[in-house]
């Protein structure tokens, strides 16, 4: 599946937040990854991201795609991250 993972994390968090996602997603631009995930793998970023951000104070939005089949990107302006930063 394609995910598209979007965070808001207090400060204190934020480094741990991104080094975890970037095992798994690339970095796309701040506070954003996307990347091709199997069920198991984004089951296990959910369960670690659970251990690492406080659910009354942060947020992680999780945009779900079975396929890019029918999607496109188009940037405007700077190309931040890309797939070449994948830990």
């Amino acid at each position: 599946m394609f995910v598209i993972l979007v965070y808001d994390v207090n400060q204190s968090r934020v480094a741990k937040v991104l080094k975890l996602c970037r095992r798994y997603l690339y970095w796309v631009q701040n506070s954003v990854l996307e990347g091709e995930l199997t069920e198991a793998g984004y089951k296990k970023l959910k369960y670690e991201l659970g251990k690492i951000i406080n659910k009354d104070e942060d947020s992680v939005i999780f945009y779900t795609f079975r396929s890019t089949k029918y999607s496109s990107r188009e940037i405007m302006g700077v190309e931040k991250g890309g797939q070449e930063n994948i830990l």
